[in-house]
Formats: C-alpha cells, sequence, structure tokens
C-alpha cells in the first residue's frame, strides 16, 4: 500500500507517520522482526514501534534505522546539494558564503518627523 502526501502542504505529524508506515512496510517486506531491526539499529523495540505507529522520534534513531535496512543512500535525497550557483559564485568572486544576510530595500530619504512638506 503507497501513501500519497503533498509534503509542501503537510504537516510535520504527516509527514513522521508517513515515514514511519512507510519504513515499517520495507521491515516487514524483508521479513525482519521488530526486535532483529531494533538490535540492529542499536535503538529499543518501542522506539521502533512508536515510529511504526507514526510517532515522532529522534532524528539519530531514523537515522540509525535507515542504516539498519541499508537504506543510508536515500538520505542524500533529503536535502538539495547545497552547492553554490555559478551567479553566486561571480557575486562573492569565487568565495563561498559563509553567513546569511536579508536584502535591504533601498532607504529612502531620512528626514525628521516633524520636517513634513506642505
Amino acid at each position: 500500500m503507497t501513501h500519497k502526501i503533498d509534503f509542501p502542504t503537510a504537516s510535520s505529524n504527516t509527514v513522521v507517520e508517513a515515514l514511519g508506515k512507510r519504513l515499517d512496510q520495507i521491515r516487514l517486506s524483508r521479513n525482519i522482526p521488530q526486535y532483529e531491526l531494533a538490535r540492529e539499529a542499536g535503538i529499543s523495540r518501542s522506539t521502533l514501534t512508536r515510529l511504526a505507529n507514526g510517532r515522532p522520534i529522534s532524528l539519530d534513531s531514523f537515522v540509525r534505522i535507515m542504516q539498519a535496512l541499508h537504506l543510508s543512500d536515500h538520505l542524500y535525497g533529503l536535502l538539495p546539494d547545497p552547492g553554490i550557483r555559478p551567479v553566486d559564485r561571480v557575486h562573492l568572486k569565487g568565495k563561498e558564503r559563509q553567513r546569511a544576510r536579508k536584502k535591504h530595500d533601498k532607504l529612502s530619504e531620512w528626514t525628521w518627523g516633524n520636517n513634513k512638506e506642505n
């Protein structure tokens, strides 16, 4: 059974539930008992049960489960490559960005509050 989810609009609870069910389906399709996967991942069985029931667990436990299921290569797909874009490289003169900064609107000419022109 496939759980279709609209990630951009889904709540974090819905995402956690979908991921937990998907991992549990993978475990079952490989005929791995919960206690065995928990032992292999170095987590408690209750942590694995919480995830299977759609309840949140720590990121560390999630990664351990992915590794125990030999799915760690799929972790790369969770986030885009943060590599700098060629246009940004020109603006930064070849340097990597070290800080994030908001773009400021052009400031209007400053005047005193009581200097209103009529």
